[in-house]
């Protein structure tokens, strides 16, 4: 989907062949009998140093449109990697490869390396993006929970979508839309409780005036501007994303089941009711057919359980606003007293485990909103960082940084 529809958006860089070269792979058996497979590959991050990185246990573990994963043991830190193998356009630098090379967050799924290879056919070539690999997805997790006839826990709830929120606060605040928000997309390491934002494949740098695809994000997560063909919308496409995940995460199944483009509005309106002229004029001013039957909006309290918390229901009617610009920020969204329980200190894991850094700021995100730092910073780790030993309350961004340094290892248990 995204494929042939990104030829249409401008901003695409045209590929500078000097750049271009195709990694010399080498074959040999391990100490084990397996097979290791050594590359050149350049560092996902920093500059332009190919080496030498040798890997094993090759195995497929999803393919698609956009082609095939594999997961791999690399050779020297024995840490499991996740190979994303696409095939590139040679006229066009990969969307994909320019936006995770900029991206470092810890919460965001990290690239590792990435190396060319040959295809099959004359002139075929192949980009192969090895990242960092997370067992488990939060799509997997909530069927777990549904199959069973439960509903994940409250605080598992709270404690994925702050660190979905939080990671959209970092990709928005450089100009970064995901477009393609979904359970699936969300890596979890169950051991740990950390959640990682991947697939960048349809991700896009949004500049205004630039026009835009309006056939992007998986269907039922996909925001009301774009059902309407908006082609100038903007980075809140993903706000409304998130707010569906929410909503499903609650209810236990997708809030917004449609079969169709157009049968997805009208599972929106069925809970929003019939947008008025001037939410339409808000979503797209070039949209002029308002043949919409009237349909009154269905309060927030009966779409959900009755046990559901108000805190998690008024963040939902924040999210799903049909005016983009009405909808709340990822950072504000964070800031939100849903995710009270989170700052609280002594808040555990079910399992008695600690929460994962959840307030390690560096200090790009503490000035994406200032305003909001005092909320987002829970008083304990506000007064460790005004403490004399630490100097200043500037120093949480320091410390956030070298917390954030090192990536998380992904467990190799559980590991299906």
């Amino acid at each position: 989907m995204a494929t042939g529809a990104n030829a249409k958006e401008k901003n695409r860089e045209v590929f500078d062949d000097e750049h271009y070269v195709i990694a010399s792979t080498k074959h040999k058996p391990g100490k084990d009998g397996s097979k290791v497979t050594t590359v050149v590959a350049t560092p996902g991050q920093g500059p332009d140093r190919p080496q030498e990185v040798s890997y094993t246990d090759t195995k497929v573990i999803g393919n698609g449109s956009f082609g095939v994963v594999y997961q791999a043991k690399l050779c020297e830190t024995n840490e499991f990697v996740a190979i994303k193998k696409v095939l590139q356009d040679k006229r066009f630098k990969n969307r994909e490869l320019q936006i995770m090379r900029k991206l470092e967050h810890c919460n965001i799924v990290k690239l590792k390396y990435f190396f060319y290879s040959s295809g099959d056919k004359k002139d075929e070539v192949y980009l192969n993006l090895v990242l960092e690999y997370i067992p488990e997805t939060v799509y997997r997790v909530a069927r777990h929970y549904s199959k069973s006839k439960q509903t994940i826990p409250i605080i598992f709830i709270k404690l994925y979508m702050y660190q979905l929120f939080r990671s959209l606060a970092y990709i928005h605040s450089l100009g970064i839309c995901h477009r393609d928000i979904k359970p699936q997309n969300l890596l979890l390491d169950p051991g740990t409780g950390i959640l990682k934002l991947c697939d960048f494949g349809s991700a896009k740098h949004l500049v205004k005036g630039e026009p835009n695809v309006s056939y992007i994000c998986s269907r039922y997560y996909r925001a009301p501007e774009l059902i309407f063909g908006a082609i100038d919308y903007t980075t809140k496409i993903d706000v409304w994303s998130a707010g569906c995940v929410l909503a499903e995460l609650l209810l236990g199944q997708p809030i917004f089941p449609g079969d169709s483009g157009v049968d997805q509005l009208v599972e929106i309106i069925k809970v929003l009711g019939t947008p008025t002229k001037e939410q339409i004029k808000e979503m797209n001013p070039n949209y002029t057919e308002f043949k919409f039957p009237q349909i009154k909006s269905h309060p927030w309290q009966q779409v959900f359980r009755a046990r559901t918390p108000p805190e998690a229901i008024e963040l939902v009617a924040r999210l799903l606003e049909y005016t983009p610009s009405s909808r709340i920020s990822p950072l504000q969204a964070c800031a939100h007293a849903f995710f009270n329980e989170l700052r609280d200190p002594s808040t555990r894991l079910p399992t008695n485990k600690e929460l994962p850094p959840l307030f390690n700021f560096t200090e790009q995100e503490l000035n994406i909103q200032p305003a909001l730092n005092a909320v987002l910073i829970p008083r304990g780790v506000q007064e460790a960082a005004n403490s004399p030993q630490d100097g200043a309350a500037s120093s949480v961004a320091a410390d956030a940084a070298d917390s954030t340094a090192t990536p998380v290892q992904a467990t190799a248990a559980g590991i299906p």
